[in-house]
């Protein structure tokens, strides 16, 4: 499993700043979604008002072909995050995005409602989206990572500030605990001896 730490990922976010996916990415590793579960996202899961973000559909691709499911991987893939003032304001930025693609495409846009798609509406491919991110990295010499990855280094951006497993499992949307633990545990155990390094130096008898 292969992860970017803080430093690595606002490096990644600078240098890609200008891309079009670039706030698929942050998306993706704010929320540590899985690649169907972003590309799945409908306008219809983000409720400004209330500030909620509903994970309920899926884009996936079996074989050659591009499948659109009204379900998540398993139920506990269905979840509603909280949207903070900087993610309201990503989403509101891509519909803005939207609304000036729509208008220049005019008769030529293909309407729906999925977020993450190319100017003229039609869906972005999930396998081109991977490759693509990957093309990102090498362009700018960063260390090569899977797209998925980025749901690991969302994991550890929490494990290292201090948020509970169990936090993370419900977060993430995976079915059990043992499942979070057995993906992360050693990660936990390595900021766990980093704190007690870091109090060792600190306190002194």
């Amino acid at each position: 499993m292969k992860f970017y730490n803080a430093e690595e990922l606002n490096t990644l976010f600078e240098a890609i700043k200008d891309e079009r996916l670039f706030l698929l990415i942050f998306v993706i590793l704010h929320f540590g979604l899985r690649r169907s579960e972003a590309l799945g996202l409908k306008w219809d899961a983000v409720d400004f008002k209330n500030n909620k973000l509903t994970i309920k559909h899926t884009v996936v691709t079996y074989g050659n072909k591009v499948e659109k499911k009204d379900s998540t991987k398993t139920d506990s893939s269905y979840r509603v995050y909280p949207l903070s003032e900087e993610m309201k304001m990503v989403f509101q930025l891509l519909k803005e995005q939207e609304e000036r693609e729509r208008a220049i495409c005019k008769g030529d846009y293909i309407e729906n409602d999925y977020i993450f798609k190319w100017s003229d509406g039609h869906l972005y491919d999930p396998d081109w989206v991977s490759k693509k991110f990957k093309d990102y990295l090498i362009e700018n010499n960063l260390p090569v990572i899977r797209l998925h990855d980025l749901r690991h280094s969302c994991a550890s951006l929490l494990l290292a500030n201090g948020v509970p497993m169990k936090a993370i499992q419900e977060w993430l949307g995976h079915s059990t605990y043992s499942t979070t633990a057995n993906f992360y545990t050693h990660l936990e155990d390595n900021y766990k001896t980093e704190s007690a390094n870091v109090l060792s130096n600190v306190l002194k008898f």
